[in-house]
């Protein structure tokens, strides 16, 4: 179920408690994806987002979605006290609706040039549109079966197999599936796929991704090297579909 944010122009899906599992812009309104051109520590990456949605006259209340990358992949514990900080920040903003945070978020570990410390990778947000093109946010999401995290969801723990990869990348490829659904969207309105991860899947993609993205199929997948944040998840994906993006 969609749930309003009017302060924010867009509605979201519920999630886990650092983070909603996507987010949709209102009718008059469109998501915009930007990249950093370098990552910021992830406490200035919020003064850079601050500072950008104030330069286009937007609240901080417009913000949808935020990438993060991590030093290495957190243990379940750690990503909890991270998970903290970073919501006391959206707290802070006044962001939350009704208890809930309405932001989307992927927070992966790159295997090459990762930072220093957490780290600010991109940021979406809402901004008024002369158009009713649908646009979206899909946060990312890995082999995690269990509403929280406990080791005990992962899809084929601890295995990393071509075969598990395939189990793995299939119920990751179901989940962004629905969460598409859920927003009201289609393939067709999808202009970017995001893969996060470090093991060979080229014959997964093919088989359990490209070949169910439709028309979407001719962009392409972007495939990150990296980890998710948690220690045992292999496999992780997120999706949007926007009319622009920029490079900060």
């Amino acid at each position: 179920m969609l749930i309003e944010n009017k302060q924010g122009n867009y509605r979201f899906l519920k999630g886990m408690v650092p983070y909603s599992s996507g987010a949709v812009a209102s009718p008059g309104y469109e998501v915009i994806h930007v990249r950093l051109r370098q990552p910021l520590p992830w406490r200035a990456g919020f003064e850079r987002v601050d500072g950008h949605l104030r330069s286009e006259g937007r609240a901080r209340h417009a913000l949808c979605g935020m990438e993060l990358r991590c030093p290495e992949p957190y243990s379940m514990a750690g990503f909890v006290a991270f998970n903290r900080g970073y919501c006391a920040v959206l707290e802070e903003w006044g962001l939350h609706v009704n208890g809930m945070n309405p932001v989307a978020r992927t927070n992966v570990s790159p295997e090459f040039a990762a930072p220093a410390e957490p780290a600010l990778y991109g940021f979406s947000y809402t901004a008024p549109a002369d158009h009713e093109t649908l646009t979206f946010v899909a946060a990312g999401a890995g082999e995690l079966r269990a509403q929280e995290l406990i080791a005990e969801g992962i899809v084929r723990r601890g295995d990393t197999s071509l075969d598990a990869m395939r189990e793995k990348a299939k119920y990751v490829m179901d989940v962004m599936e629905e969460r598409l659904g859920e927003m009201g969207g289609a393939w067709a309105d999808v202009t970017a796929v995001d893969v996060y991860t470090v093991h060979p899947v080229i014959e997964a993609l093919e088989e359990l991704v490209f070949s169910r993205m439709g028309s979407a199929a001719i962009h392409g997948v972007q495939w990150f090297h990296a980890r998710p944040p948690v220690l045992e998840i292999e496999f992780e994906m997120d999706l949007r579909g926007v009319g622009k993006e920029l490079i900060l």
